[in-house]
């Protein structure tokens, strides 16, 4: 989970946005206390976080994240329209591990953030993925479904575990029959609707996260929607 601190909601959700698009669970918040209620609930995996806060700036919350045990070693990329030395300086030296001044493109973004992940030693390979109930332990080979073990073919593990490395990404059917059958049958997508139904059953009533885009294709929701 990455949280993103910013007030202004229109850049909030962009960069929520493409954070999900990118495969990140992201949830955005509007200021010091969210972020500090957010924090009690569930710790991230990263933050960023604008300077210029209403209330409690960006720089009051890196200090006190800094110096709290549990949130002391979370990484923090500051966000914000200042461009001076002074306020680069300054972060950087409370503890934040990177700094991006507005505007800034989101590709760069992602960039910063893979980097940081990677560097604190946060961006390396998951061996459990999870969406809401289900749980894909990589390394056992195995899925349980609202704690029950599921039975999959090799495909149907593959197509599994596709969207469930990329949860809220839609995927078009002859993108899914190139990445996990590794060809093109010239537009027949069958194949991928059997598998998807197939999934559906065996997951029970968890298989409703994989959703139908209309004219698109499908995705996997991180949560069912009645939660």
């Amino acid at each position: 989970m990455i949280y993103c601190v910013e007030d202004d909601i229109d850049i909030r959700e962009l960069i929520v946005y493409t954070l999900e698009s990118a495969g990140y669970r992201a949830e955005g918040i509007g200021g010091g206390a969210a972020l500090r209620e957010a924090m009690e609930r569930n710790l991230p995996e990263l933050i960023l976080m604008d300077i210029m806060l209403p209330g409690e700036d960006g720089v009051s919350l890196l200090q006190w994240i800094r110096t709290r045990n549990e949130t002391a070693g979370i990484p923090v990329i500051m966000l914000t329209a200042r461009g001076s030395e002074f306020d680069k300086v300054r972060s950087l030296d409370l503890g934040a591990d990177d700094y991006v001044t507005k505007p800034f493109g989101m590709m760069e973004l992602l960039s910063r953030i893979r980097a940081v992940l990677r560097r604190s030693g946060r961006g390396v390979r998951t061996t459990v993925l999870q969406a809401g109930p289900v749980l894909m332990d990589l390394d056992r080979h195995s899925v349980k479904s609202a704690g029950q073990d599921v039975t999959l073919t090799l495909k149907e593990y593959d197509l599994l575990r596709k969207l469930m490395e990329n949860l809220n990404v839609v995927f078009s059917r002859d993108q899914l029959l190139e990445d996990v059958w590794g060809y093109d049958i010239g537009g027949e997508t069958r194949t991928v609707d059997v598998h998807v139904r197939n999934l559906r059953q065996k997951l029970g009533m968890p298989g409703e996260m994989i959703e139908t885009v209309r004219g698109v294709g499908y995705r996997m929701r991180d949560v069912l929607k009645n939660e």
